[in-house]
């Protein structure tokens, strides 16, 4: 039986998704759980990787299990066995062709920004920071040149593993919430650090330090040396995850913070 997974993590306590020796990484933590709630073995697939002190509210994996439980059961049982820092938010029994990462179609995620002259001690870790005013109209404005398909290898890190760096990003929107700025984008799917290299941009212009048409020159320069350096993980969270409806999961997580 195959059985998909949506999990919301606080990503300061994790190095990360994907399984390392030291066993402090969220799939170590959850599979340790499977093992604890059913006595098996499994390996869990995401829907995408997520790097240290990255959150989640709507990642999703999925995982082949021998053992009978009821959906809610899946989502109580691993709870108690989960670190308080990640949580299992719902469990569906899903069809063996459906595949965490290759069966879906887009992904969303937001960054937020603490924008203010001083730090914040208690959002340290969960946002990203400037203390520059950031006009966010002209943020909005420059990243509208990223939507559509592109190629993005101006967004594109070193190690990036995917076989092509043209994307499709279905929309990009920034807007201000009191002292937060919100930026929110949803694409088919995303090079790694793609989203983190695409804010370092928009903080510069932001900030005037470049152009809103800066932000185009960069596309077209398919160049990582034309962009800004990569921001910080500490204010992304993976939000969504999109698969065809025939699946019937839920597509979104909620945001991290209200509005």
């Amino acid at each position: 039986m195959r059985v998909a997974l949506g999990l919301e993590y606080d990503g300061r306590s994790f190095e990360g998704w994907q399984t390392q020796p030291s066993g402090q990484t969220v799939q170590d933590y959850l599979e340790a759980a499977v093992v604890q709630f059913t006595g098996e073995k499994v390996k869990a697939v995401c829907a995408g990787r997520t790097d240290a002190n990255v959150h989640a509210t709507g990642q999703v994996i999925h995982l082949d299990t021998g053992a009978d439980r009821k959906e809610i059961s899946w989502v109580r049982g691993l709870n108690s066995y989960l670190p308080t820092e990640c949580a299992v938010r719902w469990a569906k029994v899903v069809p063996d062709e459906f595949h965490a990462r290759f069966s879906a179609c887009s992904r969303t995620y937001e960054y937020w920004i603490v924008n203010e002259p001083v730090r914040s001690p208690i959002l340290s870790g969960r946002t990203g920071w400037v203390f520059r005013p950031l006009n966010e109209k002209n943020m909005e404005a420059a990243g509208q040149f990223l939507v559509g398909e592109h190629d993005f290898s101006s967004f594109r890190a070193a190690g990036c593993q995917s076989k092509t760096p043209v994307k499709n990003i279905e929309y990009l929107h920034v807007i201000r919430l009191g002292r937060f700025i919100k930026i929110r984008v949803k694409a088919d799917a995303f090079l790694y650090h793609m989203v983190r290299n695409i804010v370092g941009c928009l903080v510069y212009v932001g900030t005037g330090a470049r152009s809103v048409d800066w932000m185009g020159e960069v596309l077209e320069a398919k160049s990582r040396q034309a962009a800004a350096p990569t921001f910080y993980p500490t204010g992304l969270y993976l939000t969504g995850v999109g698969y065809p409806e025939i699946f019937g999961l839920p597509q979104h997580g909620a945001s991290p913070f209200p509005g």
